[in-house]
């Protein structure tokens, strides 16, 4: 007999499955797999020039000085099976927005990484934004089955780790000296969601993202956290 304490409690260990290319659509906006060919004559305007250089701070790769080469970029990106790269799409009119990734994919043990997430101006700070994370949450816990979705990001990135917390994910400690990026050091921050988590953090975006949340002028009435504290409180209250 083992003892959970100290030997943890038994999971079904039947591995999650790898993404397939198929699409995931929400009422903003609408993840497919990156088309690089279709896509990329589109992107490029979108993430380049002067006034949008900080959008490529923390990523691998620089701003690319031609389309070529960029189109060249995104043939890398949407040719391997981990990163598994989705364009953000407008969804009545197919344009793209950005693109976001799930990788370091583990199917046996049930973990995934949703990373490498780019957002042209137009989409940043939208509902869409957000949808687009719930649509790839809902995505890998409950048709892909994996158990643990992670977000890292460069520990300097104060936009990200805000919207890491904003969006549900739970902190969990920092990587010093994880990585070299463009020639300098990098300290990870690593955050987490778990499967166990996921119905409420669900039911929150959902509340949130819900129409009368969002006022004639597309403001929103209730803040993302706000209304998963509402769930979190109501939850605990005695009945």
């Amino acid at each position: 007999m083992t003892d959970a304490a100290t030997d943890g409690h038994l999971v079904d260990a039947a591995p999650a499955r790898r993404p397939e290319r198929i699409a995931l659509t929400g009422r903003h906006v609408a993840l497919r797999p990156l088309d690089p060919e279709a896509d990329g004559a589109r992107l490029y305007p979108a993430l380049h020039g002067p006034e949008r250089e900080a959008l490529w701070r923390y990523l691998s790769p620089s701003p690319f000085e031609s389309e070529a080469g960029f189109l060249d970029y995104l043939r890398g990106l949407g040719a391997t099976p981990d990163p598994f790269a989705y364009a953000i799409a407008d969804p009545a009119s197919g344009e793209p927005l950005g693109w976001l990734c799930l990788m370091r994919i583990e199917p046996a043990q049930r973990v995934v990484e949703v990373g490498n997430i780019l957002f042209a101006p137009r989409l940043q700070r939208s509902p869409a934004a957000t949808e687009a994370v719930f649509l790839i949450a809902a995505h890998a816990f409950e048709t892909l089955g994996y158990r643990r979705l992670e977000w890292k990001c460069d520990d300097l990135n104060e936009p990200s780790k805000r919207a890491a917390l904003r969006l549900g994910f739970t902190y969990e400690g920092l990587f010093r000296q994880h990585m070299i990026v463009k020639g300098r050091s990098r300290d990870t921050a690593w955050f987490s969601m778990l499967e166990a988590e996921w119905p409420r953090r669900k039911l929150a975006f959902e509340a949130w993202l819900a129409p009368e949340n969002f006022d004639a002028a597309g403001r929103q009435r209730r803040s993302l956290a706000d209304v998963r504290e509402e769930g979190l409180s109501a939850a605990a209250a005695p009945r």
